[in-house]
């Protein structure tokens, strides 16, 4: 660590207001260092196949060079991979970017082939969350809070996990994968839903290969172009939602809540107005005690990146206020990845009334985040 950063320890206790979470930052292990962690039976294993204990990317950027996928100046300089240096992390994105709270999603537990292994790299990958991000070194500042990463196809396994870290004080939610099969409204899911309710955390989904490392699959087949990739997820997204308000869900766990990250989110309008349609015409066959669109606003939340942005400005503007956006959107960044929005920018583009609700007070309400935090001389404020 920087001598500077030790000196930045000895400042005074002034709190200052949360103006900024970014829910969506992926912190990425360093060559070698997700190994210790990994449980001693599949060690061997991991390190053999090279899968889930290194850097994955699952997509790329226009220019099929520009530094793997990730922003240019997020790669430290002892040759790392980008966003493998918490320090690096903590400069750009809290100091230079203004967030003051960021939610770590790891991206590198999904590499399993069975549901045993699946949940190894989830330990793995808790335990080095724990030992090299959320430390007393690495978070000395207190801005930084983890996932309790959980392989939902083994739910008995993924619940005894957020049992094991539901205390922690700094795991903010739980983190899942979205592509499963049978979708989420299954009952054998409820061992997951339950432990998250009882410790009042959200569970979280980032878009991923899911099961078996596998690309997603739309309703019509494999995939062609990168494009239909990133739009299939969007698809994905639908579905789910619909199994978890059709299936009921939330009426079993009436305080669940659900976060999207990087799925999109400008299609939830048109999917609330065709489930209300449908419930309307056809009644409520299934049970459900509410509208579909109530259910979505009181228990599902959608992140801004990536930001659908048209053309006519007007046109973000009406759909973010025929949405109700301020009831379900939380900002991102996605750092350290090339698609990285910074705070300032997105925050111009939301209406001012609904301004403070998505880029802060959303998430610390989801998250069950403090409204200040230790002030940082010199930190840009976003807004």
């Amino acid at each position: 660590m920087s001598q500077t950063l030790i000196d930045e320890r000895k400042l005074g206790t002034e709190q200052v207001q949360v103006r900024v979470v970014d829910s969506d930052v992926h912190p990425y292990p360093r060559r070698g260092e997700l190994a210790p962690f990994i449980p001693g039976k599949f060690r061997k294993l991991f390190a053999a196949r090279g899968e889930g204990v290194g850097n994955s990317v699952f997509y790329d950027p226009p220019d099929y060079a520009h530094a793997s996928a990730m922003r240019v100046d997020s790669f430290p300089a002892d040759g790392e991979f980008a966003g493998t240096d918490p320090h690096l992390t903590f400069r750009q994105l809290i100091m230079e970017s203004g967030s003051d709270i960021a939610i770590l999603g790891p991206l590198n537990s999904s590499g399993g082939q069975t549901e045993e292994e699946t949940h190894a790299l989830a330990v793995a990958t808790n335990l080095w969350q724990d030992n090299c991000w959320l430390d007393s070194e690495n978070n000395w500042h207190q801005r930084y809070r983890g996932s309790i990463v959980a392989a939902i196809d083994a739910p008995d396994l993924a619940a005894r996990e957020i049992e094991q870290w539901a205390g922690h004080p700094y795991m903010a939610q739980v983190l899942i994968n979205a592509e499963m099969r049978p979708a989420w409204g299954d009952p054998r899911y409820n061992p997951v839903w339950e432990a998250a309710t009882r410790h009042n955390l959200p569970v979280a989904c980032h878009l991923g290969r899911g099961q078996h490392n596998e690309l997603p699959m739309s309703p019509v087949g494999f995939l062609s172009y990168n494009h239909d990739f990133m739009v299939t997820y969007s698809l994905l997204a639908a579905n789910q939602v619909m199994s978890l308000v059709f299936d009921g869900v939330f009426d079993r766990f009436p305080t669940l809540r659900i976060v999207f990250i990087e799925h999109a989110y400008s299609w939830i309008l048109p999917l609330m107005w065709r489930m209300d349609a449908i419930y309307a015409a056809r009644g409520p066959e299934n049970g459900l005690k509410r509208k579909p669109s109530e259910y979505v606003k009181d228990h599902i939340w959608f992140t801004t990146q990536p930001l659908d942005f048209p053309e006519d400005k007007l046109e973000l503007t009406n759909a973010l206020e025929w949405m109700e956006a301020d009831k379900i959107l939380l900002f991102s960044s996605d750092y350290p990845h090339w698609t990285f929005d910074e705070p300032r920018w997105v925050a111009k583009h939301i209406p001012e009334r609904m301004r403070e609700r998505i880029m802060f007070q959303n998430s610390i309400d989801v998250f069950n985040l403090p409204s200040t935090v230790p002030a940082l001389p010199g930190q840009v404020r976003a807004f």
